[in-house]
């Protein structure tokens, strides 16, 4: 496979100490880059609470934890917890998302449609990038919950919280009393929907706690082996555990494309439980990407949806020269998805018109992903001109899309990728993904905290060393800087390295802006006008650690 790349002619270039590029990143204050999340909540009391309690993403989740077994979480005390707030979950129509990848962006979708028909909706999803009150969105606006407000209504029902955590003697984690001080926040707000993305899994997950009459429509976006150790081993437990967000009698609505037997383990729960099943991959649908446009730094791609379902319920609708602000072919089918969803709210009786389905794809957004800095960000870093790419992609299937996002919009432009992930994800697959995906010049290895820690943080070593691997597997030439010092001296490298010619990929460690920097040094060595993109990836994590660079 060929990936054009900075050649040996090149090694001599770059990183000595006294080079001015790092000697301007030193400048920078890089702690505000390393943490998860340094932006105030403006509810500090609840913050303390909080800390106190057990943090799976921090800590990593167990083997089994969302599984039917004895190892699963205890849905139990969840919905305990909820009857000692009033069973605040009863007091709004839900539609509850599962999936391994898109329920954010699904759920920005559907929150962003229902806004734009005048509902009055709160938005439940993790993780968060910066505050977590980015988890909570109320109303008509789709703003984050303010510091002010969650205080607030902490303080009112902290008292209950405290009889809780002491009954279930301490077991509650963060996420499950958050998620209930979310749920009990939407009946006191007296939201008409709740859009509430599972954590995971979906079976035992925290969300699971409503009931058929409860719900408006169960969505599952897609089946992948995330979290594989922790849903039971297999692509079919993991479908099992999701499908368990299936509720008697209420309509499913499915993403995909799904593997066929899987497919299949997801219908037959649903008609055991007699709830009509639409497709966003129903043969009768048609999603038609059409273009990119980035005109005014204000990307966005322009698509088709065309929907005629005739299976279980009998829903149609047009929808020509959208325009989404979320790019990809995955966001298209997770806008699909979405759509479905709406049109399920429509055969129920609920106001939903075409146009309002329209305006909410289209003014749908998600920050870390597929974003594009503007020229006043990069400025800020020091890289005037620069193209800069966020996203939180983290599987080898997101990786994959990302880069076909990037192929779409940037046919052939040149790629330096800088990475940092948690140390529970598949290394190897996502590097295989995106050195079959594009034009590598360098890949730089960093580290960032994931939820404001470094127990979960994988080494940069460690990634450098998948990514040799997949190489290796992948017949892919590459030149190892080990350039911890930032010096690149041609002599460190084997015989076999200097003579691989000019088709290799360049693989240096660094600090996350020293890195950022130095692949638009590596872009501009070969091009005037330092022509490519840097790609910022591999966790929502280091997406927050850029933008906190911004902040400060």
């Amino acid at each position: 496979m060929k990936v054009s790349s900075i050649a040996c002619r090149f090694t001599a270039l770059l990183l000595r100490p006294n080079n001015p590029l790092f000697a301007k990143s030193r400048a920078l204050p890089c702690a505000s880059c390393r943490r998860l999340s340094t932006a105030s909540s403006e509810a500090p009391e609840m913050d303390a609470f909080m800390e106190k309690l057990k943090n799976y993403e921090k800590i990593g989740v167990p083997k089994g934890a969302g599984t039917d077994s004895c190892d699963g979480f205890d849905l139990g005390r969840m919905r305990r917890l909820l009857h000692t707030l009033g069973n605040p979950q009863s007091k709004f129509k839900a539609l509850h998302i599962a999936g391994t990848k898109g329920k954010g962006s699904t759920a920005a979708f559907i929150s962003s449609i229902l806004r734009a028909e005048g509902y009055s909706v709160g938005c439940y999803t993790s993780p968060h990038i910066r505050s977590i009150r980015e988890r909570i969105t109320l109303g008509t606006s789709g703003e984050a919950v303010s510091g002010k407000s969650l205080d607030s209504h902490f303080h009112k029902i902290k008292d209950e919280l405290d009889i809780a955590i002491e009954r279930e003697k301490g077991h509650l984690s963060q996420f499950e009393v958050f998620t209930a001080i979310a749920l009990s926040l939407f009946a006191e707000e007296r939201v008409q929907f709740a859009v509430v993305e599972a954590g995971l899994g979906g079976a035992r997950d925290a969300t699971n706690v409503f009931t058929s009459s409860d719900l408006a429509a169960a969505i599952i976006t897609n089946i992948g082996e995330e979290h594989l150790a922790a849903l039971g081993g297999s692509l079919q437990s993991i479908a099992v555990a999701k499908s368990g967000i299936i509720k008697e009698e209420r309509p499913l609505v499915l993403g995909g494309p799904f593997l066929p037997h899987i497919e299949s383990m997801i219908r037959d729960k649903a008609l055991s439980l007699c709830s009509p099943v639409v497709s966003a991959s129903d043969p009768g649908n048609r999603s038609v990407l059409k273009g990119f446009s980035g005109a005014y730094q204000v990307p966005h791609q322009l698509c088709d949806i065309l929907l005629m379902i005739e299976s279980d319920l009998h829903v149609s609708i047009e929808l020509f020269d959208l325009q989404l602000r979320l790019l990809g072919t995955h966001q298209l089918q997770n806008a699909v998805t979405a759509t479905c969803a709406a049109l399920c709210l429509r055969e129920q009786g609920w106001r939903l018109s075409d146009t309002s389905i329209r305006a909410g794809l289209e003014s749908a957004y998600l920050v870390g992903r597929s974003q594009f800095l503007t020229s006043k960000e990069a400025d800020k870093l020091g890289l005037p001109g620069a193209t800069i790419l966020l996203d939180g992609a983290h599987t080898k299937e997101s990786a994959q899309a990302l880069f076909d996002m990037v192929n779409m919009a940037y046919c052939d432009a040149r790629l330096v990728v800088v990475v940092a992930m948690a140390n529970d994800k598949d290394h190897t697959g996502f590097a295989r993904a995106l050195l079959s995906r594009g034009c590598l010049e360098a890949v730089c290895f960093t580290e960032v905290d994931i939820a404001g820690d470094r127990s979960r943080t994988t080494s940069s070593s460690v990634l450098k060393c998948s990514w040799i691997k997949a190489c290796r597997e992948m017949d892919v030439g590459f030149l190892d800087c080990r350039a911890a010092n930032y010096e690149l001296i041609e002599d460190q490298f084997p015989e076999s390295s200097r003579n691989m010619g000019s088709e290799s990929i360049l693989f240096v460690e660094g600090s996350l802006v020293d890195s950022i920097r130095f692949g638009h040094e590596v872009l501009g060595a070969k091009s005037a006008t330092g022509s490519g993109i840097i790609v910022v990836t591999g966790s929502l994590h280091i997406v927050s650690a850029v933008l906190g660079c911004l902040e400060t």
